[in-house]
């Protein structure tokens, strides 16, 4: 089991402490200071089965600005989650070729419980 993890979001410090808690063993990728790459993102859409418009976070400034003067396409949003990984929607977890953005924290019994 994978943690898509950023350490300064309550939601995804939940996240963690509760597989912790739960004695469960999990790989954590800190994907702000190791950011995926196009490839490693669009493997992850297929896995949660989203669109980049999906799991963007879009009330971010970086987005909104990118966003004002027109519609954005599914690979510019891609793309822009890319460079700025801090416009990915977290947390997401991953297990047996499935994944979960489980927001809110209730999603991840249903993810554990489904995986």
């Amino acid at each position: 089991m994978k943690v898509y993890h950023n350490p300064s979001c309550s939601k995804s410090r939940l996240c963690v402490e509760s597989l912790q808690e739960q004695g469960l063993n999990f790989e954590v990728c800190t994907y702000m200071k190791q950011p995926l790459s196009k490839e490693e993102l669009q493997a992850l859409l297929v896995k949660l089965d989203m669109l980049p418009s999906q799991l963007v976070r879009r009330n971010e400034v970086i987005f909104k600005e990118a966003a004002k003067e027109r519609m954005l396409s599914e690979d510019e949003i891609l793309q822009l989650m890319v460079e700025y990984p801090k416009l990915i929607e977290r947390p997401i977890v991953e297990a047996n070729g499935k994944a979960m953005v489980v927001r809110p924290i209730e999603r991840l019994a249903d993810f554990l419980n489904h995986k």
